[in-house]
């Protein structure tokens, strides 16, 4: 899981968490944003209801600038504010918190006043209990790319569990925090300018394939052969725009781990492109079961 977060947010991807509560989603962001050095108002968190109002998000409509006719909100510790987000049960947003999350997700700007502003967003991480089939969530679930389900590791890792476990405990009542420090969100921004640049001008400045050099031509093919056959054969739903960002992000890993040539190891993102909790096991199995046969 770690991969897909520093995966995703290189890629500025956002990442949706799927699972039970007390399966340490929301822990593994917040350690993930301090090993960052990510805090105070550069970092937002909520927890969404089907009550909450966008003004919880967003920021409250500032009185006095509304009795001089304008629609200003206060955004001070607020998501505009923020460069990494975590919002918890997101599929229970109703429909003014899912219309301005899809602005904010699309688009990384929301509005002042009826005019758009752009935010600082890099990262946007969000957790479910369950991924609902409802229609009118389609858009928001297609955002997500990837996908991954936090399980509990208590049957398989028991003494570790409690060994960490306590030890995190004790880390939090001394305030210690020993995973700071080791790289910083400005170091994942230079990192994702340089590829951007790399994926469109190369190393030598001039506009290039990127797939005729960072894409090997059976691992290229590997690759449109599982996107087929996860659309056929498992009606996982892959729009264009998905499939683009599928690339990307697949490149990104590439980059990352070993330097920016695809191998098969990094076509594995595809186990997390699933919209239904019930596809998870079964996509990743199948995908799995590609890749050994190549």
């Amino acid at each position: 899981m770690i991969d897909l977060m520093v995966v995703c947010t290189l890629a500025q991807e956002p990442l949706l968490l799927v699972g039970k509560p007390g399966t340490a989603k929301s822990d593994l962001v917040v350690k993930f944003c301090q090993a960052l050095g990510v805090g105070g108002e550069e970092y937002f968190e909520y927890m969404l209801t089907k009550f909450t109002e966008p003004s919880e998000i967003v920021g409250p409509i500032d009185i006095n600038q509304l009795k001089d006719g304008r629609y200003i909100r206060r955004v001070s510790g607020k998501l505009p504010e923020a460069r990494i987000v975590f919002l918890d049960e997101i599929f229970k947003s109703n429909s003014a918190i899912l219309n301005t999350l899809l602005t904010i997700i699309n688009e990384r700007k929301y509005y002042q006043d009826g005019k758009p502003v752009k935010i600082g967003l890099k990262m946007l991480f969000a957790a479910t209990n369950e991924i609902p089939e409802f229609t009118e969530l389609a858009a928001l679930r297609d955002r997500f790319v990837l996908k991954i389900e936090s399980e509990s590791v208590r049957h398989r890792h028991f003494d570790a569990l409690l060994d960490k476990g306590l030890r995190n405990e004790t880390y939090k009542a001394f305030n210690q925090r020993p995973w700071e420090g080791i790289t910083s969100l400005e170091d994942f921004q230079k990192l994702k300018t340089y590829l951007d640049y790399l994926m469109v001008y190369g190393t030598d400045g001039k506009s290039q394939d990127d797939r005729s050099k960072y894409f090997p031509k059976e691992i290229y093919a590997l690759f449109k052969r599982i996107i087929k056959t996860l659309e056929k054969e498992d009606r996982i739903e892959i729009s264009d725009r998905k499939v683009i960002k599928i690339y990307k992000l697949i490149r990104t890993r590439a980059f990352l781990f070993h330097g920016g040539v695809v191998t098969k190891e990094d076509l594995t993102l595809l186990r997390y492109v699933p919209d239904r909790i019930q596809d998870f096991g079964p996509i990743r199995e199948k995908v799995d079961t590609l890749l050994r046969l190549e």
